[in-house]
């Protein structure tokens, strides 16, 4: 893998992305039932991302060509995810979720950690 993919993939994995909004402006979202509303049927993107988190439990997309999947659960008012890109595994990380009408953040390490933004679509 090119060094320049293994580092957005990496970033991925770890939630290091420039923030597009300004926290203030996103509301945290504490239940799944929200969490789910605001991603069910829409694509998450980032340069180089895209990404879709459904309801089952389950994430797909791609990062850089390559396919990405996943499983998620919602425990405590965090999304807990695994990520799986092909040759490479990310671990569990819980998550704090904030999002507006069109953005959604996931702050990693139950809110001390990196920090992706995403677009809704």
């Amino acid at each position: 893998m090119r060094p320049l993919a293994l580092a957005v993939l990496a970033a991925l994995a770890s939630s290091v992305f420039t923030a597009t909004p300004a926290a203030a402006e996103l509301s945290r979202i504490t239940d799944r039932a929200a969490f789910v509303a605001t991603v069910q049927g829409r694509e998450l993107s980032r340069l180089g991302i895209s990404l879709r988190v459904s309801p089952d439990g389950t994430i797909a997309g791609r990062a850089l060509g390559r396919d990405v999947t996943g499983a998620w659960s919602w425990e405590r008012g965090l999304f807990c995810r695994t990520l799986d890109a092909g040759d490479r595994q990310f671990p569990r990380n819980c998550q704090v979720v904030s999002a507006d009408a069109r953005n959604i953040r996931f702050h990693a390490d139950e809110g001390t950690g990196d920090i992706a933004d995403f677009r809704i679509r």
